[in-house]
């Protein structure tokens, strides 16, 4: 990891932790073992930084990849979803810390290129070319199925821990559940199951 990355990496960390007031550039420069000068040099100032670190915030593009075209519906939006929720939960600190500063931080936290809308217009595009490709047979708007999808996703990964009671499966099965019940509304017939000869 370089200079720059270890910047971002510990900018996100501390800005989920204490948020934007605690995230001094002091602080942050000590946690990615520079100086505040080197900061500088390479953001130019602490929102700058900050923007960047949660724009990124650890998230690779695999995570929100759905295949083009779609051949296995139930296989690879689950696989999906899972990748997304691991991620959720992931950055959960850093998710909470960006909702509860984001209207008075407009400048630091944008969300017009963070990794869940990049998820989200990856889900849109695959949702596109299910029903071009005939395997989705309901009529939809991929729009509101797609934020469906993610706002169950968000739910589990940041409700779970709070109310647990709420989500009765172990995660890993509440991720199945969740995409079959998505994929039936959207008109995609559940997989038949390997013939055992």
């Amino acid at each position: 990891m370089n200079v720059r990355e270890h910047l971002l990496s510990a900018a996100a960390r501390v800005y989920g932790e204490v948020g934007y007031h605690g995230a001094t550039t002091r602080r942050i420069a000590v946690e990615a073992g520079v100086n505040e000068i080197t900061l500088f040099r390479h953001f130019g100032s602490k929102d700058a930084l900050l923007r960047e670190a949660i724009s990124q915030s650890g998230w690779g593009d695999d995570a929100a990849r759905l295949p083009d075209p779609p051949s296995d519906p139930f296989l690879e939006v689950t696989a999906w979803a899972r990748a997304h929720l691991a991620g959720l939960r992931a950055r959960s600190a850093l998710i909470r810390t960006c909702m509860g500063e984001a209207r008075g931080r407009p400048d630091v936290v944008t969300f017009e290129n963070s990794p869940p809308a990049r998820a989200a217009r990856s889900l849109r595009r695959y949702l596109v070319q299910l029903r071009t490709a005939g395997f989705a047979t309901a009529p939809f708007d991929e729009v509101s199925a797609s934020a469906m999808l993610m706002g169950t996703l968000f739910a589990d990964a940041m409700g779970r821990d709070i109310m647990p009671d709420m989500f009765g499966s172990e995660p890993d099965r509440a991720v199945e559940r969740y995409v079959r019940l998505f994929l039936r509304g959207i008109g995609v017939p559940e997989p038949r199951p390997a013939a055992h000869g």
